[in-house]
């Protein structure tokens, strides 16, 4: 322990007065223009409801440019629907985004991406899907018709068709992308937000369901949930497709009674029915549907489909391979979950919140045939998305939101305004070392203490005229409060 005044005396150190008389005022004070007052009201990019976005929030007003030229007030508030994310937010984005790469990399997935922007034919089809209405389309300057991605599945379908056979199969592939849906807006729902999606490529059986579920269980229990507050429903489009055929629904029905029926439990068991009736399934058809899709038990399905159905051979194996992989307790079978995109053709599954509070935390499911409908042969895939907006707000709903706050490892502060050269040096020393540094100037010591503190830095380092004479610097560690001198060349 070097033999010098400790800390608190330089709280009453002198500085040199910094002369503010080269920034004074540029317009002069018959010029001057007075600002109106009025009240900010910024809203939270994660906590804000929809009641809230569509009242109409004050801003701010900017005083009129020097000109004389009126100007219009700018809405300090995002387009309805996205989001902000100021450093408290980016900090809970990042590190639910590390989790997402954290589960991807221990399932051995690659990370791939593609753009935001999609040709709008990718995603245009005749199914009656909800998400073809609710889609960000617009022509290009260079009449082309594109699309902000309402989703990414087709996207990566487009990538594999491009690949080629310059891959080999199986592929595991995961990304994180921002997708856009105009739709309306509740508790978790957003028109723009991040999904994380994994997808396995080339695998038909029913081993890459297991797998992916797995992966949605290791990322809750990352997250501090359990299968307590989350579970996992199942189920698969084969239930439906051999309930039409019992029926004799023509085929090309099917896919549009899928997307009705993907809306049991957000409608009632009457307006299903008769969306059913308007799409023409005679009633007796559409109370059998309903029926067999209203089943929670295996067995149950099992006696209406017969032990020799492929839908019942499917689900028994995921629920031999959930004990297996040690997530069975996550897992319920329910008819009646179909999934709303029309390009499922097996197993689906989705995570629901046990409390019933909030919307399909994340869903997916097997599509064989997605290829072909871009002109490609199929491959056996499966896959889910997994949204960033409602798992936030669920986490904030059990309180399990970590606080993450701004950590940077080194404050540096020159004692004089003379060091402000050496002190560079020692920031730049540090930073190419690795080490997170904030350069502090103009400040107070008192200040700087204040600021240490909101920034869980680790060290201060003060550059002093007496202590870089002699080739040091002084570092007071911020946790244990002790203070050293120490070498220039020697401080990591």
């Amino acid at each position: 322990m070097s033999a010098f005044p400790p800390l608190r005396h330089l709280l009453l150190r002198p500085r040199l007065p910094l002369s503010l008389q080269p920034f004074a005022p540029l317009l002069r004070p018959s010029t001057a223009v007075p600002i109106r007052r009025r009240r900010l009201r910024l809203l939270s990019s994660s906590s804000s409801s929809t009641a809230t976005q569509d009242s109409a929030d004050e801003v701010a007003e900017p005083p009129p440019l020097a000109t004389g030229k009126e100007t219009s007030v700018v809405d300090v508030n995002p387009p309805r629907g996205t989001r902000d994310f100021p450093p408290e937010d980016m900090r809970l984005r990042n590190w639910l985004f590390q989790n997402f790469r954290e589960v991807s990399r221990l399932l051995s997935f690659e990370e791939v991406d593609f753009p935001v922007l999609e040709s709008e034919a990718l995603f245009i089809r005749k199914a009656g899907e909800e998400i073809t209405q609710q889609l960000y389309n617009f022509e290009d300057k260079g009449g082309r018709r594109v699309v902000l991605r309402p989703e990414i599945t087709p996207s990566l379908a487009r990538l594999v068709i491009k690949q080629g056979k310059s891959v080999s199969l199986p592929l595991k592939w995961f990304t994180i992308g921002q997708c856009w849906r105009y739709e309306r807006m509740t508790r978790g729902r957003r028109r723009e937000h991040y999904q994380w999606n994994m997808d396995i490529i080339g695998v038909s059986k029913v081993r890459a369901e297991a797998e992916l579920i797995h992966a949605i269980v290791l990322l809750f229990e990352r997250l501090g949930v359990t299968s307590l507050d989350v579970g996992i429903r199942v189920s698969s489009r084969k239930v439906l497709q051999a309930v039409l055929q019992m029926y004799s629904i023509p085929e090309h029905l099917f896919m549009e009674v899928c997307v009705i029926v993907d809306k049991l439990g957000k409608l009632s068991r009457e307006e299903v029915e008769k969306e059913l009736m308007q799409a023409g399934v005679l009633l007796e058809a559409v109370k059998g549907i309903v029926e067999v899709l209203s089943l929670k038990s295996l067995s149950k399905l099992e006696e209406v489909l017969g032990s020799d159905s492929e839908a019942v051979a499917d689900l028994k194996r995921l629920f031999s391979l959930a004990e297996h992989y040690g997530y069975s307790e996550w897992i319920t079978f329910d008819a009646s979950v179909v999934r709303g995109l029309a390009y499922y053709t097996g197993i689906v599954f989705e995570a629901f919140d046990r409390a019933g509070k909030l919307r399909a935390i994340c869903g997916g499911g097997r599509y064989d045939r997605l290829l072909s409908t871009f002109g490609s042969d199929d491959i056996p895939a499966c896959g889910f998305g997994f949204g960033d907006a409602v798992i936030v707000e669920f986490l904030k709903e059990k309180g399990l939101v970590p606080d993450i706050a701004r950590q940077v490892e080194d404050i540096v502060f020159p004692l004089d305004v003379e060091l402000e050269g050496p002190a560079s040096k020692v920031v730049s020393s540090l930073r190419r070392k690795g080490r997170s540094v904030d350069l502090i100037e103009d400040k107070r010591l008192k200040w700087v203490f204040k600021h240490a503190e909101r920034i869980n830095a680790s060290r201060l380092v003060l550059v002093g005229n007496s202590e870089w004479q002699r080739g040091m610097v002084r570092v007071k560690n911020l946790s244990t409060r002790e203070e050293y001198e120490i070498k220039i060349d020697e401080l990591c």
